[in-house]
């Protein structure tokens, strides 16, 4: 855990924002090459990347807010909540907006939505591979304690201090990396425009309904004993959900992609 990375007098460079910045960054490179694979200029991506950022990083703060405000913002200075850099990014928050962006933005363009969707969706699986070692380093999305010798143990005055908790950080970090690799093979053999963006939907869901249960910073304790669900795995339901439906209708709709 290293949440500053370096500092010159009130000057700090936080570690969650740059491997963050790198995430958007080793993203949106192979997203600009997937473009030109499928006969598309990589300016596609260099316009649409401003949008995504920005509807990104709102949607991923606006939902953060909106779920920790008693704990993290009640009774402090209202510009903490602009404070991204320090961490506190709920990442399905980020797809939804970043996503809806994207689709407004296509669409003035008079652009393939689905084909420039494909091309993302793999970049997008690369960058929050690098996020979640920026939430290692913050101390964030920590694991459920653990008594074995892969535990990690965090300094004094984290919430887990003294106690072995699982790397969960580290499980979704590799996961998203063997995730990448599946996702860009299925783009290079897609029958369909859409069909890698709908597989990323449905695999994250169910990766990170797996991860969640080795979450301890809200784990099932938490979570409404009916269900017994953590937040992250509702919201994958709807997602895992969502990307079935739009499989099946993209698939009858759409017209085969071609690759160069």
């Amino acid at each position: 855990m290293k949440p500053i990375l370096f500092q010159w007098g009130n000057l700090s460079l936080h570690s969650f924002g740059v491997l963050v910045a790198l995430g958007f960054i080793a993203g949106l490179w192979v997203a600009a090459r997937n473009a030109r694979r499928v006969g598309l200029s990589a300016d596609v991506i260099h316009d649409l990347t401003p949008w995504l950022v920005l509807g990104g990083l709102m949607g991923a703060r606006a939902l953060y807010v909106i779920s920790y405000w008693d704990r993290d913002f009640a009774g402090r200075p209202v510009w903490d909540v602009l404070a991204i850099w320090k961490g506190g990014l709920v990442f399905y928050g980020g797809l939804i907006a970043a996503t809806l962006t994207g689709l407004w933005r296509l669409h003035r363009l008079k652009l393939p939505v689905w084909s420039v969707a494909d091309c993302l969706a793999p970049g997008i699986v690369l960058g929050h591979a690098f996020g979640r070692i920026g939430c290692l380093m913050n101390g964030c999305c920590y694991g459920r304690p653990l008594a074995a010798p892969w535990a990690i143990h965090f300094p004094t005055g984290h919430e887990t201090a003294g106690v072995g908790v699982h790397p969960a950080q580290l499980y979704e970090s590799a996961l998203n990396l063997v995730f990448f690799a599946l996702l860009m093979t299925a783009f290079s053999r897609r029958r369909f425009e859409g069909q890698v963006f709908c597989l990323y939907l449905v695999g994250y869901a169910i990766l990170r309904s797996t991860v969640e249960v080795f979450r301890g910073d809200y784990g099932l304790a938490g979570a409404s004993p009916a269900s017994r669900l953590t937040p992250g795995q509702l919201t994958s339901l709807l997602i895992l959900g969502s990307g079935v439906a739009l499989y099946q209708i993209l698939r009858k709709r759409t017209p085969s992609p071609r690759l160069s």
